[in-house]
């Protein structure tokens, strides 16, 4: 078994530099429909959603950074297209969303599907050992579970 240069099974480590390039890619879908519901969202409830909405895409910012510079650390190449985001990205583009609940919407759809990702990264990364790559995405999962369960709330939806 050949190591890579922070002691990790090199083979390993390129799938999982592949599979958060899929996450990469989405959550930059995902970073942009956030961009454009904080733009564009009208109502009543404007000014608590307009923060909100820019409250998630700064975290979305940065967790993008954060997956892409896990991808250098495991050796990968991050994506970095707005073509390798539409292939590689599975989460809805979401266009000139101005209402409240279908903005919502979106997000709690994007995150249920970025959760998904995160939960087979995290498998993968337990069976490589990338206690790196694991406590990345152990962090992410929980803070978007909370992100979920407020979203539901706001709707008046059950979890």
């Amino acid at each position: 078994m050949k190591l890579n240069s922070i002691g990790l099974n090199a083979e390993k480590s390129k799938g999982l530099s592949d599979d958060l390039n899929v996450l990469l890619a989405n959550f930059q879908r995902y970073y942009q429909n956030l961009r454009g519901i904080h733009w564009n969202i009208k109502g009543k409830r404007f000014f608590d959603l307009h923060v909100k909405f820019e409250e998630l895409y700064d975290d979305a910012n940065m967790k993008v950074d954060e997956i892409a510079e896990r991808i250098l650390t495991l050796g990968g190449v991050p994506l970095h297209t707005f073509e390798d985001y539409m292939s590689k990205g599975t989460v809805p583009v979401g266009k000139n969303i101005t209402k409240d609940e279908e903005a919502i919407r979106l997000i709690v759809g994007s995150l249920t599907q970025l959760l998904v990702l995160e939960r087979q990264i995290l498998d993968q990364a337990d069976d490589a050992n990338d206690e790196g790559t694991n406590s990345m995405m152990s962090g992410f999962i929980s803070e978007q579970e909370k992100t979920v369960w407020m979203m539901k709330a706001w709707l008046a939806e059950e979890i």
